[in-house]
């Protein structure tokens, strides 16, 4: 009875605000406040079906039909907001460190989860991508979307190991941070950067997932990608030395030599020069995922 009682009343709320949500003189407000409320309603519907959907299926267990609903997008967003998400926040952050570290590995550098306090992530740089000029770039964009998509209600992160890009290594692109509303994750105790004019976006490329080993390759106008032994990596199309493009140049082992300027570039190392070391190249971000190719771009 007493469970009848409280839905009874919850019905009642919801009639009680739809009738002062009507009465909103504000125009504005009101068309977004309904829109909100539609959406809030068209979510949990959703939801409803998918979890239906799954419970029609014939032969499952409990933890089986438990294992659909919690990779479903829509029905994870639900538990996540209302708490009953089955995995626990660390091993979903450290499911999302897994799937980048494949890219971290092919510049040499790793991450690693060092704690999580107070909902925020305290995360560590180490090999070539600590102390990297790219490191920035890196967090920002493969770790933060493999975040957002195995933990968004992780309040934030805290990073060693990034630094500011060196002489001769062209600076991460505005936008790569997003900040708190916007759908990324904050850097806690971080400043907050200047309002951007551009985002990042993952783009998917099509024709590079069977590039040839030891070839490369242009890719989106202004990338190219590169096969070192079997791992794909990508870089901005331009020379660090010369400012050139690169998707022409020659590639042995895991070394570019640019056609102009002729001075060779380490991909593996996070494309850092040989000749010069303050000189490096711009990696970019390149996921593999279900067989497709994605890169982050400037949208």
């Amino acid at each position: 009875m007493a469970v009848a009682s409280e839905q009874e009343g919850l019905v009642e709320r919801v009639q009680v605000l739809t009738e002062q949500l009507d009465s909103i003189e504000d125009l504005g407000a009101r068309m977004l406040a309904e829109e909100l409320a539609g959406s809030i309603v068209q979510l949990y519907g959703e939801g409803i079906e998918r979890i239906f959907n799954v419970l029609a299926q014939d032969g499952l267990t409990a933890g089986q039909a438990q294992a659909l609903l919690t990779q479903d997008g829509v029905v994870a967003s639900l538990m996540l907001i209302h708490g009953i998400y089955p995995v626990p926040l660390e091993e979903r952050v450290s499911e999302a460190l897994d799937s980048v570290r494949p890219y971290m590995e092919s510049h040499g550098g790793d991450v690693e989860l060092v704690k999580i306090e107070d909902g925020v992530a305290f995360l560590k740089l180490s090999g070539h991508c600590k102390g990297c000029a790219a490191s920035a770039s890196t967090l920002e964009l493969a770790i933060e979307k493999a975040l957002e998509e195995f933990a968004p209600d992780l309040l934030g992160l805290e990073v060693s190991g990034v630094v500011a890009p060196a002489q001769g290594h062209a600076p991460p692109s505005p936008g790569a941070l997003p900040m708190a509303g916007d759908g990324g994750l904050p850097m806690a105790g971080a400043p907050a950067p200047a309002p951007a004019q551009t985002q990042r976006m993952w783009v998917e490329l099509e024709g590079v997932s069977a590039l040839a080993r030891g070839a490369v390759t242009a890719a989106n106008g202004s990338l190219f990608v590169a096969n070192v032994a079997g791992t794909l990596l990508a870089y901005r199309d331009t020379c660090a030395g010369c400012g050139e493009r690169l998707s022409g140049s020659v590639l042995e082992g895991g070394t570019l030599t640019c056609a102009t300027c002729a001075l060779h570039f380490d991909l593996p190392r996070a494309g850092r020069c040989r000749e010069q070391e303050a000189l490096q190249l711009e990696p970019v971000p390149l996921l593999r995922k279900n067989g497709a190719v994605q890169v982050a771009v400037l949208a």
